[in-house]
């Protein structure tokens, strides 16, 4: 049954109101993009100079330390993952948790246990809503995340890594997160955080270059040992906030889309009232014209 002139001027009415809030969505991500862009980039050269000090550290002295050596036989692997607290933002938080289940399967087919790490409540809602355990869950800044966030995180971490697997604490710590690639790609991606791979900052020397001597204060151990924990830091700053840039991107990119299929929406709906108006005047002027010919008949016969 076609919908009547009022209801068709009714819909229209409050798809033009979602519009508006979709539209106004977009604006508000589109302006914070660009400055959680900028963030990002800002903590990119401090995180890749930490780095090569790291490395240097352990590659130029001969040390034995649990956060660069990798256990034999891990069995247990902590992951953390970070969706976002809200929707509206396209298959963002979806990918990230496809990804997790594909590292879950890949890590349980070599034998090794995944502990989870959350943040963001859709990755909370995700693993609650189907029973699975949480290890530690974060949320309410996954588009705003601030440096004493990522201290709590990577403090967290550190510690149960470092704490014996028999006691509950893990071999390997992964984080998933969502790259800023474009304003239009944003790639979910999986990466070990420790045990460190160095191999970043490394230069073999040629045969005509010198080889830099290193003296390292008081002892390599302690060096690394303050340089580790900040490396942690800054790397899971910068993946909350590529995350971050992420989200919005994903948010702009679906309230645009929203707002494009609201206005198809609404031109078709006022394409429907005008064709309902038409045909309510056309029955109007039939039921005119046939009421004077029934009139001008009964006056004849009269």
């Amino acid at each position: 049954m076609p919908a009547s002139l009022r209801e068709l001027r009714e819909r229209r009415k409050s798809v033009s109101a979602t519009k508006k809030i979709t539209r106004a969505m977009e604006l508000v991500a589109s302006s914070r993009i660009i400055r959680a862009q900028q963030t990002a980039a800002r903590a990119l050269p401090f995180t890749r100079e930490l780095n090569r000090a790291v490395s240097a550290v352990a590659i130029r002295s001969d040390l034995d330390h649990p956060l660069t050596n990798e256990v034999e036989n891990p069995k247990r692997v902590a992951v953390l993952f970070i969706t976002s607290d809200r929707g509206m933002n396209g298959a963002y938080s979806s990918n990230v948790i496809k990804t997790v289940a594909a590292f879950r399967q890949r890590m349980e087919e070599e034998g090794k246990e995944v502990v989870r790490y959350v943040v963001g409540r859709k990755g909370i809602g995700y693993l609650t809503y189907r029973g699975m355990p949480i290890e530690a869950k974060w949320e309410g800044f996954s588009d705003s995340p601030t440096f004493d966030r990522a201290v709590e995180i990577s403090d967290r971490l550190l510690a149960d890594f470092l704490l014996p697997t028999e006691e509950g604490g893990v071999d390997e710590i992964w984080a998933v997160y969502t790259r800023m690639e474009s304003m239009l790609t944003q790639t979910p991606r999986a990466r070990r955080v420790l045990p460190l791979e160095v191999v970043e900052g490394v230069h073999e020397p040629t045969k005509d270059e010198a080889v830099p001597l290193y003296l390292f204060e008081p002892d390599p151990e302690t060096v690394l040992d303050s340089l580790l924990p900040l490396y942690i830091r800054s790397r899971i700053w910068f993946y909350l906030l590529q995350s971050a840039a992420s989200q919005l991107a994903s948010q702009q990119r679906a309230m645009k889309s929203a707002t494009d299929n609201a206005q198809q929406l609404i031109e078709r709906l006022t394409r429907e009232a005008n064709q309902a108006r038409q045909a309510e005047i056309t029955q109007e002027i039939s039921e005119i014209v046939g009421g004077a010919s029934a009139l001008a008949d009964l006056t004849e016969n009269d």
